[in-house]
C-alpha cells in the first residue's frame, strides 16, 4: 500500500513539472515576459503600413533580438502607423541613419522590425525617431501585382 502511494506521489510530481514546463514554453512562444518591463530606451518609427505587427514583436539586428515593439498606434494627422520600440540598453550606439524594416518571419510567420545600422557618427538616444523606414510587404498585394502583370503581359 505504501509503495502504491509513493508511485502516485511520484506520478503527480512528474505531472506538475510537466505542466510548469508547458507553461514556460507557452510564455516563450507567445513572446510574453514574466520579468516585467525590460530596461532600455525608446525609439519611434513611422511606417505607411505595418501589416499585422503587434506589441511585443521582436526587434532584431543581424538576426539577433535587440529589443521589442512596445506599441503600435495610428497618427490621424499623417495617416501613418507610429511604432514605439524598446531597445535593450546594451545596444546604445545605433547610428542616427539606422534603417527600420517590417519583415515577416517565414512565408506566413509573425512580423518583426529589423534594424540596419547606418554610418553616421551620431547615435540615437531615448525618445529619438528613426527617420528611414520601409513598410511591410503584404503578400496579397504582391500576388495581386504579379497576377495583374501576367494578365496584362504577353499572356
Amino acid at each position: 500500500m505504501a509503495r502504491q502511494r509513493n508511485i502516485e506521489i511520484l506520478v503527480g510530481a512528474f505531472m506538475v513539472a510537466g505542466f510548469v514546463a508547458l507553461f514556460f514554453l507557452a510564455m516563450q512562444v507567445s513572446n510574453l515576459n514574466l520579468a516585467g518591463v525590460d530596461e532600455g530606451y525608446r525609439l519611434t518609427a513611422r511606417f505607411a503600413n505595418v501589416g499585422s505587427l503587434k506589441a511585443r514583436a521582436p526587434v532584431s539586428m543581424a538576426g539577433v533580438r535587440v529589443g521589442r515593439v512596445e506599441a503600435v498606434a495610428f497618427d490621424p494627422r499623417t495617416f501613418e502607423a507610429v511604432v514605439t520600440l524598446r531597445i535593450d540598453s546594451a545596444v546604445d550606439n545605433l547610428p542616427m541613419d539606422t534603417f527600420a524594416n517590417v519583415f515577416t518571419s517565414g512565408l506566413l510567420g509573425e512580423q518583426y522590425v529589423a534594424l540596419e545600422p547606418g554610418g553616421s557618427p551620431d547615435v540615437l538616444g531615448d525618445g529619438d525617431e528613426i527617420m528611414q523606414t520601409q513598410s511591410a510587404m503584404i503578400l496579397e498585394q504582391m500576388i495581386g501585382q504579379f497576377l495583374f502583370s501576367k494578365a496584362s503581359g504577353d499572356g
